[in-house]
């Protein structure tokens, strides 16, 4: 009965992880309070998943991962990306060698976050679509994330699984031999032949951004007389009648960025309008503003020189997901103004202020230069401007790297758990400054690290049990009489499959079970089936939500969900291909 209440649980949770509503840790809490309560996971071992040492590495490393970004340590490396020349295959393998470089120490999605303002600017000066270079250096940051006990939260729950299998985790480099070989291979093909089999999305004709918006700003006055006198800037921004926004006020030759709404517009003011050609004839026609003129007036008020425009891709689980610029009072908030966004190549400037957000989408704002750096990593946006990329002090650069280092040789060399060594790292980030303390907590990726926490105790259920046992049966039935490298590219295939649409740490903790217990019942040993199972949770290629790093570059790179079919599925045979004899050699059975 167990067995069968186990099963239906992960079936439901499985359909809702692919629907991807409600969101994957929801699911897994609800999976989680219901095992629970029909008592197949202990009330008392119920939340032990959250002082779990896999749930603690994994935060630990995601804030050392932020501290070595601000550090200015990987953006040395973009200085050098400067220099290349114009050949495509060049650029494309120059990047992806070192966003699977820098995944091997660092966050996935911190390395490909640093690296994607690099490949779209190589992309516009060399006339070349973006889409060419965004899918694979997000496949590289997967690849890169396999070398590592660190790269990816998969190979660390997988350590742990094994830890309390065999008695002793995985080490630091024990996934570098495999790991090594298949992002060498999977770098050279996505460098030499892949990338050629990805659409043209997105043209890249000129050096601009990704909008071209100046076109859309215009300056007016408000003479004597004008119906706009007295009026409130909200009158302006919500009139049914016309789409026109009101991004600033010149008046006294100082500019009032993003005003008030309730802001009252007075004779001569000169407003900084956002709208198009035909709105913009009908705003004078009514209102009786005049045109300024070409002289920009406006960059020539004091303040001026502070306001700048920024790109920013929105994050999976950024809070602006399923909100609107109005819903949200972006303006009076965040001190912003929303100028477009720019959603799978198609850009979006009318009405945009009733757009719901989505993740992926580009979003072009505007607000002060001293201020974007905080309010993007409120909003949850990754920067995709050239200015976002700063080069960190040397003696910060040199001071975060020795403490990356020392940490990883403890564990290396066996003086500290990784657990410890790590969130000791993330300590001396913090308190020399290299992080500010309030960014400790909003560079953690929560969802993970509670979808990771409640489902262990399910996965342990899952084992417990013989859920995991009837499955390894079903799987030695359907492999009965073959040799052990195809029970583990079984193993690896299912995985492959699973990681492409739910969560690669959820995909871990339901596939390390049945993993260990296969290995048993052959009496071989179990490395060689977690290995299959880690290669096989990071190679999730397949779909733009089999990953975050695929999401990320969906919408800047144009991308279509098929289009990921065109280079993950040679990618994925080729890993399969590859993979299984390197597991076997390097971890015979």
């Amino acid at each position: 009965m167990e067995q069968t209440v186990v099963f239906a649980s992960l079936g439901v949770a499985l359909i809702l992880f692919i629907w991807g509503k409600p969101r994957y840790d929801i699911v897994a809490l609800l999976v989680l309070i219901f095992l629970t309560a029909w008592g197949i996971i202990p009330r008392e071992e119920a939340f032990l998943g959250f002082g779990h040492s896999a749930v603690i590495t994994v935060a630990a490393v995601l804030v050392v991962s932020k501290a070595l970004e601000n550090s200015g340590l990987v953006n040395i490396i973009v200085r050098i990306m400067d220099r290349l020349g114009k050949n495509t295959t060049l650029q494309v393998a120059a990047l992806c060698t070192v966003v699977a470089l820098a995944s091997g120490f660092m966050n996935n999605i911190g390395a490909l976050a640093i690296m994607m303002p690099v490949a779209i600017q190589l992309a516009r000066k060399n006339n070349y679509s973006p889409s060419y270079i965004l899918m694979p250096i997000a496949f590289a940051s997967l690849l890169g994330g396999m070398n590592t006990l660190i790269g990816t939260p998969p190979n660390i729950i997988i350590s742990a699984f094994r830890s309390e299998a065999l008695g002793s985790p995985f080490k630091m480099f024990d996934f570098s031999p495999v790991g090594i070989c298949i992002t060498l291979l999977g770098v050279a093909f996505i460098s030499f032949i892949g990338w050629r089999f990805l659409p043209k999305r997105q043209a890249a004709t000129t050096s601009d951004d990704f909008f071209s918006i100046d076109n859309y700003i215009t300056e007016v006055s408000i003479p004597e007389g004008s119906k706009l006198i007295d009026q409130k800037v909200n009158d302006i921004n919500t009139n049914k009648d016309h789409d026109i926004k009101v991004l600033g006020i010149v008046r006294f030759k100082q500019r009032i960025h993003a005003p008030r709404p309730n802001l009252l517009l007075r004779q001569d003011d000169i407003l900084i309008l956002e709208g198009d050609t035909n709105d913009l004839t009908k705003f004078l026609d009514e209102s009786g503003a005049e045109l300024v003129g070409d002289e920009a007036l406006y960059k020539d008020a004091e303040g001026s020189k502070d306001i700048e425009l920024m790109e920013g891709i929105i994050q999976e689980y950024s809070p602006l997901i399923g909100e609107t610029a109005v819903s949200l009072n972006m303006r009076s908030r965040f001190g912003v103004n929303l100028l477009a966004i720019s959603r799978r190549g198609k850009t979006f400037r009318q009405r945009i202020d009733h757009v719901p957000f989505q993740s992926g989408d580009v979003l072009l704002l505007q607000g002060r230069s001293a201020d974007m750096p905080d309010i993007f990593q409120t909003l949850g946006c990754f920067p995709l401007a050239q200015r976002s990329l700063s080069i960190g002090k040397p003696k910060r650069t040199i001071f975060a790297l020795t403490i990356f280092i020392l940490s990883i040789a403890a564990v290396v060399l066996e003086l500290l758990p990784v657990a410890v060594a790590f969130t000791l790292a993330a300590i001396l980030m913090v308190m020399s400054r290299i992080l500010p303390l309030k960014s400790v907590y909003q560079n953690i990726d929560w969802p993970v690290i509670v979808l990771l926490a409640a489902m262990i105790p399910v996965g342990l259920a899952f084992e417990t049990s013989g859920a995991a046992e009837t499955i390894t049966v079903q799987m030695l039935r359907l492999g009965d009489g073959y040799p052990i490298w195809v029970l583990v590219g079984m193993l690896l295939l299912v995985t492959m499959l699973l990681s492409a649409v739910i969560n690669n740490a959820a995909t871990v903790v339901l596939m390390a079970p049945i993993a260990i217990s296969i290995a048993n019942s052959i009496d071989a040993s179990a490395d060689p089936f977690l290995m299959a199972v880690a290669i096989g949770a990071s190679a999730a290629f397949l779909t733009p939500i089999g990953h975050q790093s695929n999401t990320l570059v969906m919408s800047p790179g144009g991308y279509k969900f098929g289009d990921y079919w065109k280079l993950g599925l040679p990618l994925t045979i080729l890993i399969m291909a590859a993979g299984i004899p390197l597991i076997l050699l390097f971890w015979p059975a």
